[in-house]
């Protein structure tokens, strides 16, 4: 799977928790998740679950600490599905 694959799933999984979707629709890989994107964080965690089971791969949670941008997000998912 290609990183522009990646991406679009990452931003079709993220898009029901938007709460600015100016922004959403100019997004790009370092747009932050909660700040830019005004994702409560609680939703947080859903997504990462949401990555998981669209990607069947496990996120730890310290790694899912490390996800602060859309292009975190879609990096972590490379990494663990190169693995």
């Amino acid at each position: 799977m290609s990183r522009e694959d990646v991406f679009q799933k990452v931003m079709g999984i993220i898009k029901p928790f938007v709460k600015n979707e100016e922004v959403f629709q100019q997004a790009d890989e370092s747009t932050n998740i909660l700040q830019d994107l005004k994702v409560n964080s609680a939703r947080l965690v859903d997504i990462i679950l949401n990555f998981e089971d669209e990607f069947d791969v496990e996120v730890e949670d310290e790694d899912a600490d490390s996800v602060n941008t859309v292009g975190d997000a879609v990096s972590l998912i490379m990494e663990k599905l190169s693995v």
